[in-house]
């Protein structure tokens, strides 16, 4: 997994006029997010609390995704000089929390715990390649490229270790699918919204189906057909499904419409609120 660091980063090649607005909202946002790892670390670790091989790979995942979350606020000090990344991410911080003393899986299995972060993975990887594919500025799709391309080995790290807790912790189809989209709509719960309100300093008090809207609306916009069909792949590939070029195709196809329809109805929400 990884293997960069902030020096790696092209940092004097960075064009202030390249520099998308509304890309900057989300990045915002998802600097922080992804800046918290900690607090998942620990949760994994109590849920894991006997698998000591995998627990060093927790430490190292989390040291990852913080690293990531440092890139991505590093960026914003060049592209938004006036975004107050500390300012932003503590008041974040303070208003939404996890269950990092729970000692078993809110997902009700270490496998439907693995599976739950195959899907938050398989997310990050494609949405960082969009914003990569969507950017003009530089140095942010240098940043967004290696993000992704950790988000992707992350993802193959949790659906190893599903397969090796599957033998003796199986959970059926039906539950895993359950799992899979239950964690998919999460994310429209309120950690993103809540760094999107925090780290774009909204006005009025906090309204999660406000600030939600406005999150999906900046970053659903960035995807391209392709960014859907890779995840599709992804996730049934983390589901034990064989590859089937026509099926992937035509889930692919229909995700999409369904997108581009959400992005709509998104539109017309933030409109008339």
């Amino acid at each position: 997994m990884g293997g960069w660091t902030l020096e790696n980063i092209d940092w004097k090649g960075f064009q202030k006029d390249k520099v998308d607005t509304s890309l900057v909202k989300i990045v915002r946002a998802a600097s922080m997010v992804e800046y918290r790892s900690s607090d998942y670390v620990l949760y994994l670790k109590k849920i894991f609390s006997d698998d000591k091989k995998f627990i060093n790979l927790i430490e190292k995942w989390g040291y990852e995704e913080k690293l990531h979350g440092k890139a991505l606020a590093k960026w914003l000090s060049l592209a938004d000089p006036n975004f107050n990344f500390n300012k932003s991410y503590d008041e974040f911080y303070k208003n939404y929390s996890i269950d990092i003393d729970a000692s078993e899986s809110l997902r009700g299995s270490r496998t439907g715990e693995l599976l739950s972060r195959c899907v938050v993975e398989i997310g990050t990887s494609s949405f960082y390649s969009a914003i990569s594919d969507y950017s003009n500025e530089p140095v942010l799709r240098q940043i967004c490229l290696l993000i992704a391309r950790d988000e992707f080995s992350h993802y193959s790290l949790f659906r190893r270790c599903m397969k090796t807790y599957q033998k003796n912790d199986k959970i059926n189809i039906k539950q895993q699918v359950f799992i899979a989209l239950g964690r998919v709509f999460e994310a429209t719960d309120d950690e993103l919204a809540l760094a999107f309100y925090f780290g774009n300093e909204l006005t009025g008090a906090y309204n999660r189906k406000k600030a939600s809207n406005e999150y999906a609306y900046y970053a659903l916009k960035l995807y391209k057909e392709n960014h859907v069909n890779k995840g599709i792949k992804m996730l049934f590939k983390a589901l034990g499904f064989s590859s089937r070029g026509l099926i992937e195709r035509f889930v692919t196809k229909v995700v999409f419409i369904l997108l581009k329809i959400k992005i709509q109805i998104i539109q017309l929400r933030i409109k008339y609120t």
